[in-house]
């Protein structure tokens, strides 16, 4: 344990933890609302913290753990990730161990004695080990000093990542009530808020809400036209070089989207459900280990990652909810710098989506909210105001105070604004040609018979059931097939249309007479067209420079930069733990920029805490000095 005693406060818990934060993570304040959290926690008090991805949540219960006598039990559902998790923690000279299937007996029983011995700080525990009487009866036999609940939102039964195992953790109030729980997460909406307060059994805890802003992420939405095509596009002008993550809907997506850019000079790994366990891992530890590896992946990939130079997230098909939305953008940009959350949305998306709710096998309620996690979802991709401010205001929060209250300056719709305009004539002729087919021979049809009637197309299946003598044939003149499909897109988003059955039919709703009436008026987004970005803008512009600098470091910095870079990767392969685990690049890019000349000047920089210092510090130095490194002695 690293308790200590406070020299000149009396022994405040805060001192301690300050004390803990310098010497241990190598910076000098906490931010935002971890001090809050870490003195409330350390003190015995239950806490539940809503805190966005790279808001620190992790050290409101690293810090306590290290703090209060005993040892700090942390459930998580991220079983592969756990050994990363250790070793970034024995790299700052913290006491880490787990417990999980990966080990053998004999590892296990190693991990257990030292627990029984007081010789951890911090132990890792998946959700599913507390169901084995074994687990809990190790458990009561040591001295703990938090419990440690990450990703609480994997409780919410409605939520986008529900993990049955997390409603046993109500256990741990009735067998241990005398030891503080703290529950974490990044994505909690006010209902799964409550969610998780109920089912933890953590009414009484005090609740911290930190702003789920991230200003650092460029949100940007884009009409899809050619997906593949439209990624690479993004990604060689904007992100050659970087470490990201592509999200895609099916396996088989993934996989083409992965070989695609491969033969495109991307390189790039899949990651699915699919896939072997062993070629999952190898694929998950090479993203953490490597530098500027893309991974395509369906949203078992993530959660828990803590990869902190992931410099862009895309979509290639519409996530179903907000939430899910939110988390998946959020695993960019976990170190600050900025990064980009990029969507290709369409039609055949929505389409897609709504076939999925009504062919599931969940009940009324359960479509009712699927259904309503969607439009929620297809709110903000339609929005012609500030994409952040409407993301925030779904969380049920405003922008930080002195933001502008409708622009936030870094996501499209304020960077470039789109349109808005008048489609109720256009949205007439859309509902009209959907009740002249579901006329005709008691038929129902897709958009796509819909858009060749009002272009007057005459495709096959036009002419197979005569719609080339429908008064609606040829009426649509006005608009291109793109501008139609965005139409139809657009009535579904706004409920005047929804899907019905297994093959798409397009059916009215009740809000659909209004329009046809002429009772209410129609608007739409009107995309704008494409602009180039500039070259080192603020979302990672490179001018075709491969793994350049963060575009904030001094010119005359970024040599250092990038010989500080080649170092820790050479320390990461020697020590067969991921690049961050040695140094952040937020951190090599402040000893670049301040180029500290002694042990002590480079003490002061943020992240250098004593045990890296002790380990990395002369090498540091040798490669600000210019010389070259020393051969290893053979």
């Amino acid at each position: 344990m690293l308790q200590e005693s406070a020299e000149g406060a009396g022994g405040a818990p805060e001192s301690d933890a300050l004390r803990v934060l310098r010497r241990v993570f190598g910076y000098d304040a906490f931010r935002g609302r971890q001090g809050e959290v870490i003195e409330h926690v350390t003190r015995g008090g239950d806490a539940v913290v809503l805190m966005p991805t790279g808001g620190g949540k992790s050290l409101c219960y690293q810090i306590p753990s290290l703090v209060r006598s005993g040892t700090g039990v942390v459930i998580s559902p991220l079983i592969a990730l756990m050994q990363d998790q250790v070793d970034a923690l024995r790299a700052l000279g913290v006491r880490a161990g787990f417990i999980n299937s990966t080990l053998d007996f004999e590892e296990r029983r190693v991990m257990e004695a030292e627990f029984l011995a007081g010789e951890l700080d911090l132990l890792y525990l998946a959700p599913e080990r507390l169901r084995l009487e074994a687990t809990t009866a190790l458990l009561e036999r040591g001295k703990i000093s938090l419990f440690a609940i990450d990703e609480a939102h994997c409780v919410a039964q409605w939520g986008h990542d529900f993990r049955p195992d997390y409603l046993s953790l109500s256990l741990l109030r009735e067998r241990w009530p005398d030891v503080p729980r703290v529950a974490l997460t990044a994505t909690a909406t006010r209902a799964t808020h409550r969610e998780i307060t109920e089912r933890l059994g953590l009414t009484e805890a005090r609740d911290f809400v930190a702003s789920f802003d991230r200003p650092n992420i460029q949100y940007r939405i884009v009409p899809k036209r050619d997906p593949k095509k439209q990624l690479l596009r993004f990604l060689k002008d904007e992100h050659e070089g970087d470490a990201g993550i592509v999200y895609c809907l099916s396996r088989n997506s993934v996989e083409r989207t992965a070989e695609f850019l491969c033969r495109n000079g991307v390189e790039a790994v899949p990651y699915h459900a699919g896939l072997d366990a062993g070629t999952r891992a190898a694929h998950q530890s090479r993203f953490l280990r490597e530098e500027g590896l893309v991974v395509v992946a369906t949203i078992a990939f993530g959660m828990g990652i803590d990869k902190p130079d992931v410099r862009f997230v895309a979509h290639l098909d519409l996530p179903k909810s907000v939430e899910g939305y939110y988390q998946e953008t959020g695993r960019a940009g976990r170190d600050g710098l900025p990064s980009t959350a990029w969507l290709a949305y369409g039609l055949q998306d929505v389409v897609q989506q709504r076939k999925l709710i009504e062919g599931g096998e969940g009940d009324a309620a359960f479509q009712r909210r699927a259904r309503a996690h969607l439009d929620a979802m297809l709110s903000l991709c339609e929005t012609v105001s500030c994409r952040r401010g409407q993301l925030l205001a779904y969380f049920g929060q405003a922008p930080e105070e002195g933001a502008a209250e409708t622009a936030c300056g870094n996501c499209d719709t304020c960077l470039t604004p789109p349109e808005s305009w008048d489609g109720t004539v256009p949205a007439q002729k859309v509902l009209s040609t959907v009740v002249r087919l579901k006329n005709e021979r008691g038929q129902k049809f897709g958009s796509g018979q819909i858009v060749d009637i009002l272009l007057g197309r005459r495709s096959a299946k036009v002419i197979q059931f005569d719609h080339d003598a429908l008064k609606v044939f040829g009426i649509g003149s006005e608009l291109g097939e793109a501008e139609w499909r965005g139409v139809v897109r657009q009535l579904l988003a706004q409920d005047l249309l929804e899907i019905e059955g297994e093959h798409g039919t397009l059916v009215l709703t009740e809000a659909s007479a209004d329009v046809l009436r002429g009772e209410r008026e129609v608007h739409m987004r009107k995309d704008p067209a494409p602009v180039a970005k500039p070259s080192g803008s603020a979302t990672g512009g490179r001018s075709g420079r491969a793994k350049a600098a963060p575009v904030d470091l001094p010119e005359e910095a970024q040599p250092v930069f990038e010989a500080l870079r080649a170092w820790r990767g050479e320390q990461a392969r020697e020590q067969g733990v991921p690049a961050y685990v040695v140094f952040h690049d937020a951190t090599l890019r402040e000893i670049a920029t301040q180029h500290p000349s002694t042990l002590g000047e480079l003490g002061s920089i943020g992240g250098v805490g004593e045990k890296k210092l002790a380990t990395y510090g002369e090498g540091i130095l040798t490669v600000l000095s210019g010389e070259p490194t020393p051969p290893e002695p053979e």
